[in-house]
């Protein structure tokens, strides 16, 4: 899988972008956005934002799992205490769009059957949701670390080699 992560402020500007891809089941912890998509990134995360705030208010969890999919790309969405966002846009390998239901082919092989059992191959399966919700946590303390920096100010761009460097840990220990 592929991982495009944003960090929102309260104004709807970009503070944070990370992009990385899944370390778990033999990947190479490496982004395989196409050209075009890594620019599309950024717009779909920002489109997803009038989403985020429909389902914000009715739940009163921080974490709001998948609440958007663009082609095969899956949204989740992490709120903090001060309506900061956390968006991950995750793409699933190319064998999980051929599996039944997940794409338009339709076509049952046993491979496609074999790699829908991988927490990579099903973006909202409880497995994938969990870790997930693992990784926003962890980014979340993180987070906060790093905005308590009096150095810091509030809504502006996280420019530390240190948070990025977590962030990126986080996605290696649980994506």
């Amino acid at each position: 899988m592929s991982y495009y992560f944003a960090i929102i402020g309260t104004q709807d500007n970009p503070l944070f972008e990370h992009e990385f891809g899944t370390s778990k089941q033999g990947g190479d912890g490496q982004a395989h956005f196409g050209e075009q998509a890594r620019h599309l990134n950024q717009f779909v995360l920002h489109s997803s934002l009038d989403i985020v705030e429909e389902v914000q208010w009715t739940t009163g969890q921080l974490y709001l799992k998948v609440i958007d999919k663009f082609f095969t790309s899956y949204i989740s969405c992490f709120m903090t205490g001060g309506n900061v966002k956390f968006l991950l846009l995750h793409q699933p390998n190319a064998t999980a769009a051929s599996v039944p239901g997940a794409g338009a082919s339709g076509a049952s092989t046993s491979s496609a059957s074999r790699s829908s059992t991988a927490v990579g191959a099903n973006p909202t399966s409880p497995q994938t949701e969990e870790a997930i919700k693992n990784f926003f946590y962890e980014v979340y303390d993180n987070y906060v670390k790093a905005i308590m920096n009096p150095f810091y100010k509030v809504n502006t761009e996280i420019r530390s080699p240190v948070f990025r460097q977590r962030v990126a840990a986080a996605g290696r220990k649980y994506l």
